[in-house]
């Protein structure tokens, strides 16, 4: 009789390395949320009694009823979830998936705890319809603008140009708009503004090899200087036939738009806001889901290995920042047709850099890009809001904060923020 003898089964262990980029990137993040967690843990006890928030308008056909929600213990158990999400990231044990949610759990934790805490001490409960609305308001813009430069930058051209591209468009579409009465023509005179600013940019970046931010800077001024120049020669002489342009009016989108709180908000915008929406799909699936997008990334990052597959680097370049322009030329057209319907020297007030910043913090992809940018027009809009509310927040120091969070992005404090390789490069053949 024989026995078999097996051979004892091996034991694989998988083990996960943490490179030094992403451990730097896990414990500044983890810190940063514990400093944060520290703040509203400080601001706990000196926070009111009572913090308020209306969920309706003045206007609503539904009236929802106020939140009063408790202020110092809110904000206490804010700041309990941010140490308790901010330990977690530092101890390096939580999984890919919890970090995740460690993040987010962190980030409404620091909103709630900090309105809770500001609101306390009003006398007049904080407008959450009001709050979502104009941060739709004025994140429309910024993520058309974004999404703008996130094409361009993909193929390796940088963008700085967006400000310049928002004011020729914003102007044309003003004048425009008032010279022929009509919203769709408006729309396609910004886009062609903003499609000539392209062809400077492309031609002294592309053809000539200038150097890209220098020359976005020069494109900014040189739209500065000239929207100034006819509005002032031109248009303010006549400003009933040139500078009264139409307004767009909202489009409800059936019962959606009669949800309380949220339908007024997503689903009764005008044109622009639904563009908006649409354009970062459209952008998400040229860039990932098609042959030219695959060009375009290929051209961003090794330009010369494209080149050798038979790829023209300069022809997808030329295509991409065409493209861009037209997401800023409607990003543009917000200014005047979207909002006031006329235009003003300098009307876009830096928002063409501050899309730049979004699509920095976005890591050039279109989806995040966007979310950066609504996450500015949040704090812009709260700004805004706690001023009239007279709050012991300086509003300065909030409209701080989006300028704040885009250095620490940049200098890679809360994770890698690297470009397309070839960003900025000319391609010399």
């Amino acid at each position: 009789m024989s026995a078999s003898i097996s051979a004892p089964a091996e034991v694989v262990t998988h083990v996960h390395l943490e490179s030094p980029d992403a451990r730097r990137a896990r414990l500044s993040t983890g810190w940063l949320i514990v400093a944060a967690g520290v703040g509203l843990l400080v601001a706990s006890f000196s926070a009111g009694v009572t913090a308020t928030f209306t969920l309706s308008d003045a206007f609503d056909t539904v009236q929802l009823p106020s939140v009063a929600l408790p202020a110092g213990p809110v904000v206490l158990l804010t700041a309990l979830l941010c140490l308790a999400a901010g330990g977690g990231l530092v101890s390096g044990r939580l999984s890919r998936g919890w970090r995740r949610a460690a993040g987010v759990i962190a980030g409404l934790s620091v909103v709630v705890g900090f309105l809770s805490w500001a609101a306390s001490s009003s006398t007049l409960p904080f407008p959450v319809s009001n709050q979502l609305a104009g941060t739709v308001a004025l994140a429309t813009p910024l993520m058309l603008g974004s999404l703008a430069g996130v094409v361009g930058e993909r193929a390796g051209v940088v963008n700085v140009a967006i400000e310049g591209q928002f004011l020729n468009a914003a102007f044309t579409a003003a004048v425009v708009g008032s010279l022929t009465r009509s919203i769709p023509a408006a729309l396609i005179g910004a886009v062609l503004a903003a499609a000539l600013t392209g062809l400077l940019l492309g031609l002294f970046a592309i053809k000539y090899l200038v150097d890209q931010v220098v020359l976005g800077v020069v494109i900014n001024l040189l739209a500065s200087g000239l929207t100034g120049f006819l509005f002032d020669q031109l248009v303010q002489p006549n400003s009933t036939a040139l500078n009264a342009s139409p307004i767009m009016t909202a489009i409800p989108l059936g019962p959606l738009a009669s949800i309380p709180l949220v339908g007024p908000i997503l689903f009764d915008q005008t044109i622009l806001v639904y563009l908006a929406v649409i354009s970062v799909a459209v952008v998400w699936f040229l860039l990932y889901k098609t042959r030219w997008g695959l060009r375009v990334r290929a051209v961003g990052e090794h330009p010369r290995a494209a080149d050798t597959v038979g790829i023209s680097v300069t022809a997808v370049r030329w295509q991409a920042v065409l493209v861009g322009s037209i997401f800023a030329g409607l990003g543009g057209a917000f200014f005047t047709v979207g909002s006031t319907g006329t235009f003003v020297k300098d009307i876009t007030v830096g928002n063409g850099f501050i899309a730049l910043a979004a699509l920095i913090m976005g890591r050039w992809h279109p989806v995040y890009a966007a979310l950066m940018g609504l996450f500015f027009g949040f704090v812009t809009q709260m700004a805004s809001q706690l001023q009239t509310l007279s709050t012991p927040v300086p509003s300065q120091f909030l409209l701080l904060l989006p300028y704040v969070a885009t250095i620490i992005a940049v200098a890679g404090l809360i994770g890698r923020t690297r470009a397309p390789a070839a960003d900025g490069t000319p391609y010399i053949k």
